[in-house]
């Protein structure tokens, strides 16, 4: 077995007799360096993470006739690496026996339920597609009210935060700093985010926030359909009543991914993303102007892992990898377009293409004879019509 033992900031004392005996019986302890200074003592083999997971993980699995324990911060498989661990050697080969971790000792602390907090981190890499976590995220979050749990990256998350949540209209919200929490360093201090002025201590820190709005916050339904206001934009926009429908028609599940083909302000995508944290998209836009702007609406609305694909529609199908859920096209409709990415559309997928022009309502009708399907005109009144095809790749 491979053996993964949550430890806490008050190191070996906190292990149960279980893991101290399998940790007394390790040939090789696995960990990061603060880690291991828990261990001392130990006189077998160790590897750090210092050369990447994926290194480390290969140099693990030349020793799997030895005892390896890998020691990880409170529980390995909350944002921890017994995910990297299984998905490598698989979950039967593997034990986990984890501590408190940051979240239920934060809570603890504030005397908060676990159920009732949403849990952010911004700290490490991001896990499955994208490009890791940034401050950003926190933006799908805020709600007046709301209490939040921060898993920090460092010392200076508790001011970057603070400075965000201001720009927000968060100001007046109340923003805890606990440190080493379960350790005898543990510490905490307080503060409201329009006047922080605590400076950068602990790089292990967890963030308690009670969110408070002022009258410039504009909090943000996780549904479809956000103001046409929330965006940056050149009119190149599905407007607020169709991108609720569209969204319906691409009925996202979590997980799930979405490729957006011709995505202008990106609403489509960017909403796609917001009704669940596992659910990502790839924006394919092959203005460059267009494109920056969809990142500053990404971090806006809180996803900037949102993908972009600075590239024209067709030419973007040799540079993707994998198989989309989900395929929306909103500009640059063509029927070679609809083919190729069909192809690549996986089984029980969902393929949704809107058009305005007399043009490209032909184009989805030539569609519906070949894939089935169905269309669907939306009337806006004061605006013009928008044909809707939709279908489903059968299995």
């Amino acid at each position: 077995m491979i053996s993964v033992l949550g430890i806490g900031e008050n190191g070996l004392d906190g292990l149960t007799p279980k893991a101290q005996d399998i940790l007394n019986h390790a040939d090789v302890l696995v960990g990061g360096e603060r880690h291991l200074r828990f261990a001392p003592a130990f006189q077998g083999e160790t590897l750090d993470w210092s050369g990447g997971i994926d290194a480390t993980l290969d140099a693990m699995g030349d020793k799997l006739h030895l005892n390896i324990v890998v020691l990880a911060s409170g529980d390995p498989l909350y944002f921890g690496v017994a995910k990297n661990i299984i998905a490598r050697f698989g979950a039967a080969r593997v034990q986990v026996l984890p501590v408190p971790g940051a979240v239920s000792l934060t809570c603890a602390a504030m005397g908060w339920s676990q159920a009732d907090v949403h849990v952010v981190t911004v700290h490490g890499r991001g896990q499955g597609r994208g490009q890791g976590r940034a401050l950003e995220s926190l933006n799908l979050y805020l709600t007046p009210g709301a209490r939040l749990v921060v898993l920090s990256k460092d010392a200076d998350t508790p001011a970057q935060t603070a400075k965000l949540l201001t720009a927000q209209g968060y100001g007046q919200s109340v923003i805890w700093v606990l440190e080493h929490l379960g350790g005898p360093k543990e510490d905490r201090m307080q503060g409201i985010a329009a006047n922080w002025a605590h400076p950068a201590e602990a790089d292990l820190n967890t963030l308690a926030i009670e969110l408070i709005g002022d009258d410039t916050a504009q909090p943000l339904s996780r549904l479809a359909g956000l103001p046409d206001e929330a965006y940056e934009h050149d009119g190149q926009l599905t407007k607020r009543a169709t991108r609720a429908v569209t969204l319906s028609s691409l009925a996202p599940l979590p997980g799930e991914l979405l490729w957006d083909f011709g995505a202008g302000a990106a609403s489509i995508s960017i909403e796609w993303m917001r009704t669940h944290p596992s659910c990502h998209a790839v924006a394919i836009e092959h203005d460059t102007v267009r494109a920056a702007r969809i990142h500053t609406n990404a971090k806006n609305l809180g996803v900037p892992k949102l993908t972009i694909e600075e590239s024209e529609n067709l030419a973007a199908l040799d540079k993707l990898s994998g198989a989309p859920d989900a395929i929306f096209i909103g500009g640059g409709l063509a029927l070679d377009l609809v083919e190729a990415a069909w192809d690549r559309l996986k089984p029980g997928g969902r393929l949704v293409v809107n058009a305005v022009t007399d043009k490209s309502r032909k184009i989805l009708k030539t569609l519906r004879k070949k894939y089935g399907g169905d269309l669907m005109t939306i009337t806006i009144e004061g605006k013009l019509p928008i044909t809707q095809y939709k279908t489903e790749k059968k299995t």
